[in-house]
């Protein structure tokens, strides 16, 4: 269903000026969640004096190349050199679709506007990439970046292809090659061995240098433009798999603090912050009523939910 477009002519007669939209009642009462959202969208916005654009994703929703398009859309009213705030939720995905997320929203912002990643509940991986390439991430007591942890769509033992983590690929071949050389005789270690294939192998070593280096290359855009941070440390221990271990890992504010990154703590009851928050919560639902692996791009002139 769509709005109705009414030209209005005094005259009666047909117009070329463009046409006024009118939004019909059914139309409108189909909508409300949505018009609800915008107009919080709009209160945060004469707070901050930021443009605010949102990306919040289901459980099952990974960050993908296709998310290019919507976010365009976003930028529809949005000058270049605007002050932009993005409003993100994510469990992580494709660290390529991270960095052409993170450029565009930093060209869109400009070298002399102000860019902040606002991270409600979580953005993980490839979202904590994203919040690299921002001048600050807002977050608040219920805020967690994640490592970051490169996954890809492998093999296991019995040729079934899943999403796992290219650093577990690489540690379980390294930990089979040093029982094969202190067992030589173990026939079922040599047979296990026999099954990784190099070339996924070499793949997910250079993902896991790739993710390091985009790291380094985001908060130099971002975080540490113009100095003032050592990138080089920063990346590495987010990237950092060993000291980690697990994908899911919560990295709070306070953890984020000591890893370097520029954070704006805002305390739960802090205004801004709770004007954030419901517009979240607003958002999560109506991504949970639509599907699990729905992503919901919005701002106040756009709304796309996306499967």
């Amino acid at each position: 269903m769509t709005a109705v477009d009414i030209a209005e002519n005094p005259d009666g007669g047909p117009t070329s000026e463009p046409a006024k939209t009118i939004r019909t009642p059914f139309y409108r009462a189909n909508n409300a969640p949505r018009y609800e959202r915008q107009t919080q969208i709009r209160a945060i916005q004469d707070l901050t004096k930021s443009k605010l654009v949102c990306y919040i994703g289901g459980p099952q929703a990974s960050l993908s190349r296709d998310d290019a398009l919507p976010l365009v859309d976003l930028f529809h009213t949005i000058p270049v050199g605007s002050d932009i705030d993005l409003l993100l939720h994510t469990v992580g995905g494709d660290i390529d679709a991270a960095e052409k997320m993170a450029s565009m929203l930093r060209k869109r912002v400009g070298d002399r506007a102000k860019f902040r990643v606002v991270v409600p509940d979580h953005a993980k991986s490839a979202g904590t990439l994203i919040t690299l390439a921002a001048d600050t991430v807002v977050m608040s007591d219920s805020s967690e970046l994640g490592p970051v942890d490169p996954q890809l769509n492998l093999p296991d033992g019995h040729g079934r292809f899943n999403y796992r983590p290219a650093q577990s690929y690489v540690d379980g071949y390294e930990a089979l090659v040093k029982l094969v050389n202190d067992n030589p005789s173990a026939a079922g270690y040599r047979q296990m061995l026999d099954k990784y294939d190099p070339t996924t192998l070499d793949m997910c070593r250079k993902v896991l240098e790739r993710s390091v280096k985009l790291g380094e290359s985001l908060l130099q855009q971002g975080m540490f433009r113009g100095g003032g941070g050592n990138f080089t440390a920063v990346a590495g221990q987010l990237a950092d798999n060993h000291k980690w271990l697990w994908h899911g890992v919560p990295i709070d504010y306070i953890e984020a603090k000591k890893l370097g990154l520029n954070v704006t703590y805002l305390e739960l009851d802090d205004p801004l912050w709770q004007q954030f928050w419901a517009l979240y919560c607003s958002q999560r639902l109506e991504v949970a009523r639509i599907s699990e692996d729905c992503k919901l791009f919005e701002s106040d002139y756009v709304s796309i939910p996306m499967q």
